[in-house]
């Protein structure tokens, strides 16, 4: 019998990874599946609101409702591929008495998972974009969706690293989950940066997904741009965290999985 080569069995193992993290999204728990495609809806509304009691009526330029829903979807899509990540060695130690199932190939797959269910909630947004009549007018969707792609890389990159600490050190992924909160308030979701005072900005801008969002929402509204964006900030926050999580991984590959 011929070997397969590696490539295959790299890919059959992401498919069998692939459904059976996609089968335990969707049928383990109803809540869960309701709350994965409802919680970017509520989010929405939550800030849509706010803004209407705080600040009446829209005075932007360009559609609120579709600048939150699209810098939700791209925010949700980056915590969750750093959450799913981070819990991806300890869920699936089992799996790793197949020679073929190696850790990290758990980590690619929920990534894939969170990608193909981001793509699910997009594809309702527009649904719901077209029936009630929002602007749906992308100035540059080639570079919309290099924004989305990479930040979800980005997501991916400090997933490898966190998921590799976490396995010796759980307490990392509850730090975690308290700051993803926080920092939903300091990324640029429901505002821009030039809305911002100078002094704010400076600020902000150390937070590497703030360019991200700006990078995402400045493509996608014609009155926007993308002045803010640091793009080789942003490759050196994606490709640092890559390597120290690859390194340490490799390095470590055998012991996370004896655990």
């Amino acid at each position: 019998m011929t070997a397969r080569k590696p490539i295959n069995i790299f890919l059959a193992v992401q498919k069998a990874l692939f459904l059976r993290e996609l089968g335990m999204r969707f049928t383990i728990s109803k809540m869960g599946l309701f709350w994965t495609f409802f919680e970017p809806f509520m989010q929405i509304m939550v800030f849509i609101i706010m803004k209407l009691v705080l600040f009446g009526g829209s005075s932007e330029n360009f559609d609120f409702a579709v600048f939150l829903a699209l810098n939700f979807t791209a925010y949700n899509l980056f915590k969750n591929i750093l959450t799913k990540s981070m819990g991806a060695f300890i869920a699936n130690k089992a799996l790793f008495i197949y020679k073929q199932v190696k850790p990290i190939d758990t980590i690619i797959a929920r990534v894939f998972v969170e990608v193909f269910i981001t793509g699910i909630i997009i594809l309702i947004f527009i649904i719901i974009g077209v029936y009630f009549n929002f602007d749906l007018n992308i100035k540059n969707l080639p570079m919309v969706m290099l924004g989305m792609l990479w930040i979800s890389f980005f997501g991916f990159s400090f997933g490898v690293f966190l998921a590799v600490g976490n396995t010796f050190y759980p307490s990392i992924s509850k730090i975690i989950n308290i700051f993803s909160t926080f920092l939903m308030f300091g990324s640029a979701i429901f505002y821009t940066i030039e809305m911002l005072p100078s002094q704010i900005q400076n600020y902000l801008l150390y937070n590497p997904l703030v360019h991200f969002i700006e990078m995402i929402h400045g493509f996608y509204f014609f009155t926007l741009n993308d002045r803010f964006v640091d793009y080789l900030y942003m490759l050196f926050w994606t490709i640092t965290p890559l390597y120290l999580g690859l390194f340490l991984y490799k390095n470590l590959e055998e012991r996370i999985i004896s655990l």
